[in-house]
Parts: structure tokens; sequence; C-alpha cells
């Protein structure tokens, strides 16, 4: 496994989705990766506001999962992308309870929200950034800082409301 950071969050300006960009922490130089991941845009907003330390007036379904983990005397070890499979990512949340750790199924998207909340790490299995990493250099992600600055926009006119069931 190897550990990686958000880069960034992007709009893929084909399909209007946005896209977390990960990154390992450590890379050798001249092989330096990225792994975009497609998600939703509920998820997306989630992973931005707990990125920019924004404080919602309710808890958000993460901010929720992590309240119930530290009522039951649990934390968010880390979250695990394990494999990808004909273009899904599949992830594990690990928790810690008492003396045991638990893996949990669930999407990268929600793993890496519930993990910026809880300040875990984030591991990416070397086989999914060999199938599914891009190149990091120029024109790795082309327009990247645009296509944030255009998804800030839709974060600073939506309201978190918008996204209850």
């Amino acid at each position: 496994m190897v550990e990686v950071r958000i880069a960034s969050i992007v709009l893929d300006p084909r399909s209007n989705q946005p896209v977390v960009v990960l990154k390992p922490l450590i890379e050798v130089p001249g092989h330096e990766r990225l792994l975009p991941i497609w998600i939703g845009h509920p998820e997306a907003t989630a992973i931005l506001l707990a990125v920019e330390g924004a404080e919602p007036p309710r808890p958000l379904t993460h901010d929720l999962m992590k309240n119930i983990l530290e009522t039951l005397d649990s934390y968010v070890e880390r979250v695990q992308i394990t494999r990808v499979e004909a273009g899904t990512f599949y992830a594990a949340i690990v928790l810690r309870a008492e003396e045991r750790a638990i893996a949990v199924d669930a999407r990268p998207s929600d793993s890496i929200a519930l993990a910026v909340r809880a300040g875990a790490p984030i591991y990416v299995a070397e086989t999914v950034l060999e199938t599914a990493a891009i190149a990091d250099g120029p024109g790795a992600m082309q327009d990247a800082d645009t296509e944030l600055a255009e998804f800030r926009k839709f974060l600073d006119t939506v309201d978190p409301e918008d996204f209850q069931s």
C-alpha cells in the first residue's frame, strides 16, 4: 500500500463530474503519478468542505459517521483503495475498536470524505496505481486550476440542505 494525499478536486469537462485526484506522498523522482477517481457531486462537496475546514450548520452524513464512531469509542485508522475492476474503484475503511481492527467495504469517495474528517491516512494498493494512475507532469491534469475554481464557485452557491433526502 502507498500512502496518498488529495492533490485536488477538479471537474471533468466532458462529463461535468468531479474527480478527486490522489498523489502518493513519496514518489521516485521522474516517476510521479496521479490517481484520478470520478466521484459524485455530493461526495466532492463533502470532501472539499472537510479539506477547507468548513463547518456545516448541521452534521452532513460523513460528519454523522465520524460522530457515531467516536460515540462508540472507535475511530478511522486508515482508508484503503484496494482494487479497480472494469473502471470501478473499491475501498475499505479500517476502523479501530478496542483491541481489534475492522475493515468495512465502502466507496472510495465516502472513504476519502470520512478520512479527511477523521484525520486518517489514505492508502492505495500499488496494483491500483499501476493500473489506473497517470504520469504527473506538464499537461497531466490540464486546466486543473480552472476546473477547481469552477467547482468552488458551484460550492459557493450550493446549500448542504440541497443534498438531504
